[in-house]
């Protein structure tokens, strides 16, 4: 069965269904993870199993999502495993009072003309809180992108909009966020 027939499926309560959901888009959810652990320091306490272990703990608990489609299903991924980093991080830095801010590495994709460097997670948060409150596209679009790992094809695919909106979009975000977070 497709995912997103096993999304209905899980959706209409069978009892199966999320176990074969789970075996179905693991692999692909491993894959972003692995992409979004390459950004993160490698000293990071959250493994890329325990991240997709906590995503569908969080997804078992909200099963009222009407599912599209298994781009639906990857978008919705994507802002959970953000939400469980910065929750992540919070508790780091609770626990760390005083001490080092939780960071991820951005590299000339992300933020172009500074290469390489560490961005500290939570200001990255506020800055994508405000980014949403200006721009909702540029917000999803940086969620899937940066986040989710989603490709430029997937995420237009996501959104419904074509590939050249993402490509502007991702480039005035990044842009925007580069300054906001030059600013902290």
């Amino acid at each position: 069965m497709e995912i997103t027939g096993l999304l209905a499926a899980w959706r209409a309560g069978e009892e199966t269904a999320l176990a074969r959901l789970m075996e179905a888009v693991h692999g692909h959810l491993r894959e972003l993870a692995r992409r979004q652990f390459a950004r993160e320091r490698p000293d990071h306490t959250l493994q890329p199993t325990a991240l997709i272990n906590e995503l569908f703990l969080r997804l078992q608990h909200d099963l009222a999502i009407p599912w599209d489609d298994r781009n639906h299903f990857f978008a919705v991924a994507a802002h959970i495993m953000r939400r469980i980093l910065v929750d992540h991080a919070r508790k780091k830095q609770a626990l760390c009072r005083g001490g080092d801010d939780v960071t991820l590495h951005a590299d000339e994709q992300m933020l172009p003309g500074v290469g390489p460097q560490s961005i500290e997670i939570l200001a990255l948060d506020h800055a994508l809180k405000g980014l949403a409150r200006i721009d909702a596209v540029q917000h999803q679009v940086v969620v899937m992108r940066f986040f989710g790992g989603l490709t430029v094809a997937e995420t237009a695919s996501v959104m419904a909009v074509t590939e050249r909106t993402v490509h502007r979009k991702w480039a005035a975000a990044r842009l925007w966020l580069l300054g906001q977070l030059r600013e902290t």
